[in-house]
This record gives C-alpha cells, structure tokens and sequence, in this order.
C-alpha cells in the first residue's frame, strides 16, 4: 500500500514497526512464561504452553501486516494445499539469507503450527528474547563434536538426551519443528569451499534431523520440504525492509515419516548411513527444484 514510498523511508518505518510489535508481544510472552515457570503442573504448562503459542503466531500476523503495508511481493507457491494445522511436522528447508525465516513464517502461518527453531544453547542467555524462546518452547541442543567426545567419552548420547529432553514438550500437542540441515546460509564462497556436489546448495547435515525424529520417537508423521528462491538474487533484512524483493518462488513437498526414516541414529551404524544416503537422495532432488524454480521465474519474467 505505501510501497510507492522511498526505499530508505520504507525501510526505516518497517524495522520501527518490526520493534514496535516485538516489544508489544514480548512483554506478555515474558509475564506468561513467569507465570508459566512457577507452577510445575502439567494442565497448567499445557495451557500456557497454547497461549504462548497464540501470541506468537499473533506477532508473525502482525509483522506480515507490516510486511503487506510496505512492501508488494509477489508469491509463487506451490504444495500448500496438503498442509493442515492439527498435525506434527519436520520443517526443513534451503538457508540463504535471514529473510529465508520471516519468508517461512509468513506463508506457513496459519497453515501448519508455529515453527519451533533449533537454537544453540548459549542462545538461551541472550537478553529477553532468550527467555521467550524458552517459553515458547524452542528447544535448545547442545551437540558435542567428535573429536570433543574422544576426549570426553562419558559425554557421549549426552546430546541425544539434551534433545529429547527439549523435544518432550512437542508429544502433547500439534507441532512443527524447523531445522535448516546446511547448517548454515549459502554463499558461493562456502559452496565452493565445500566442493559442493549440488549446484545451488550447500551440503547437508543429517544428524540435526536424526536426532529429533530419534528424540520424537514417532510423534512426528510428516517431513515438509520447502525450497525458497529469490528470482532477484538473495536478498539481505535490509533489502527485504526496503522493498526490493519484488518476487519469490517457493515449492512445498510433503512426504509422511514411515518405518524406514526411522531407528537410532547414535548407536545403529546401518540405519545412519541409510539416513545420510536418504538425506542426501532429498537434496538432489531440491537442487533440481532450485533449477525448476529458476527457470519458471525467467520464464514468467
């Protein structure tokens, strides 16, 4: 609507309105959560756990709100006709750039429930905001590399604990659990790097997702796989604030969680490397959805 506005003046009156409705929903996020911490029953954390939730969602509401008010992007998405709320999900997607997160939550809310990201532990320490994602129920993982546990090996399967731990919450009411599997956002510079064998991907990491459907032990039914592309190149939060998104190209794939994605990652060496293969089988296919994408944009272009 007023995205006819100056870039720079777009960009300054939505990260003032991005502030605006963090600060609102974050003071009673934090006032629920206290309230949330100080009776350890189940029916009560339960129903703090649904209004935590409702006000969190309430705040994407607003900020797609805001985005709709500034900035005209246009969506081209499809699979989300298969996606419904009372259901428990394995969110997995491409990681560019940060507006990956404010794109996933816009054209997901309402349709799945809301997105619980993995966080690093020391993440848990950050000013306010570490004790909302606490309350919301964000999990935190604390995994311990290889060469750490040959130091230390009566910490092994201590990361697999500290995950089920975080994921008990998830088994009591619909969920869904969002990991980027690269485990970090793509540049050419770190494609190369890697010597990535997908053309526009990075390599993924399949023990993140191993742990929680092991940690979930079946609570989870279903994997959506989206695939984000940004026609215009990739873009920064900044770019997005301003307006200079013009388009984006999304494809939802959703594929139940049967027997076969299932076992112990930690200890049962067939099944990790059944899961790695089967990982990286999903990749191939995303890098060819990355090209689809692509070459729909510049045909409708």
């Amino acid at each position: 609507m007023l995205n006819f506005l100056p870039g720079p003046i777009i960009g300054c009156f939505s990260f003032l309105l991005y502030i605006v409705n963090t600060v609102v929903w974050l003071i009673p996020i934090i006032i629920f959560s206290l309230l949330k911490a100080l009776v350890p029953l189940t029916l009560w954390q339960k129903l703090f756990s649904y209004l935590l939730d409702q006000m969190a969602s309430n705040w994407v509401l607003l900020n797609t709100l805001n985005q709709k008010l500034f900035t005209k992007i246009k969506f081209n998405i499809t699979g989300l006709e298969k996606l419904k709320m009372k259901d428990w999900y394995l969110v997995i997607s491409n990681h560019q750039s940060w507006v990956d997160i404010v794109v996933l939550q816009r054209v997901l809310h309402g349709r799945i429930p809301f997105l619980k990201f993995f966080l690093k532990r020391e993440l848990i320490y950050v000013p306010l905001l570490g004790l909302a994602w606490w309350a919301l129920d964000f999990p935190f993982m604390k995994r311990y590399s290889q060469h750490f546990l040959k130091r230390n090996p009566h910490l092994k399967g201590k990361d697999i604990e500290t995950t089920q731990k975080a994921c008990e919450k998830f088994k009591h009411k619909p969920v869904s659990v969002m990991n980027f599997i690269e485990g970090t956002r793509f540049t050419k510079e770190k494609h190369a790097k890697q010597s990535s064998p997908f053309q526009r991907l990075l390599k993924p990491k399949a023990g993140g997702i191993g742990f929680v459907l092991q940690a979930m032990k079946g609570n989870l039914s279903k994997v959506v796989n989206v695939t984000i592309y940004y026609p215009e190149g990739t873009p920064t939060f900044i770019d997005f604030l301003c307006g200079k998104v013009k388009h984006v190209y999304i494809a939802i794939e959703t594929q139940d969680i049967d027997e076969s994605l299932m076992g112990d990652y930690v200890n049962d060496r067939a099944y990790k490397i059944q899961f790695q293969q089967w990982v990286n089988k999903l990749w191939l296919d995303k890098d060819k959805a990355m090209l689809a994408l692509e070459a729909k944009a510049n045909k409708d272009s």
